[in-house]
């Protein structure tokens, strides 16, 4: 896996709070195409939750709901880097964990578990492709290269949303203890690695994504 940044050292602040539905949160029931997901677990396997804990998203002043432990660890390292190395996070710009059981695609039942987060799902939405800048995509593309799969991104899939980002694997899959360990490495490293500290448009880094993306693609 590629190394990555993280100037900071603060480890994860969760807020406690119960779960809401957040705007642009997955579709409700009875918004047109949407179907209610009626499962135990979300499509990538992970428990849905009742409530979710409040994560602060670090040097960004904005926070988002999420499951605890390696996940939350993984995405808020995608927030991050969004919010470093794209662009700033506004008010309204991420939504996690949602109550709402309503979702156009399957994969939009993974907020209700907490694995899976929306950047800016207005701008996004679902079904639309092409969204980003090709600064912006080289910085996704590393992201996703950096985490060794274990994060999904919307823009890569059948139906896209390219504002969601998800767990690709089940909990206490080795791959996903792997990578919250090497970012929890970063956090508490002297601040050479991690989100922060990353040129994304570095040529070996720009070679390895592009080679994990032919890979995965």
């Amino acid at each position: 896996m590629a190394g990555a940044a993280l100037g900071a050292t603060t480890a994860l602040a969760a807020l406690p709070g119960t779960a809401y539905a957040a705007p642009g949160a997955p579709s409700a029931e009875g918004t047109p195409g949407s179907r209610r997901w009626s499962g135990a677990k979300s499509a990538n396997g992970w428990p849905v939750l009742e409530e979710a804990e409040l994560f602060r998203i670090e040097g960004s002043g904005r926070s988002v709901r999420l499951a605890g432990g390696d996940a939350a660890v993984i995405l808020l390292h995608v927030a991050r880097r969004f919010h470093y190395e794209i662009d700033q996070l506004r008010d309204g710009d991420v939504t996690g964990h949602s109550t709402t059981r309503g979702a156009i695609q399957d994969y939009e039942s993974n907020y209700l578990s907490g694995t899976a987060l929306a950047i800016r799902p207005l701008a996004y939405p679902v079904g639309a492709k092409g969204g980003l800048y090709p600064h912006e995509l080289v910085v996704v593309r590393d992201i996703l290269a950096e985490l060794d799969g274990v994060v999904e991104w919307g823009g890569d899939l059948p139906t896209p949303k390219e504002s969601h980002f998800e767990l690709a694997y089940g909990p206490g899959h080795p791959k996903v203890k792997g990578v919250a360990r090497t970012i929890r490495a970063w956090q508490a490293g002297p601040g050479s690695a991690g989100a922060g500290a990353v040129d994304a448009f570095d040529p070996e880094r720009r070679s390895r994504s592009r080679a994990f993306a032919r890979r995965t693609a």
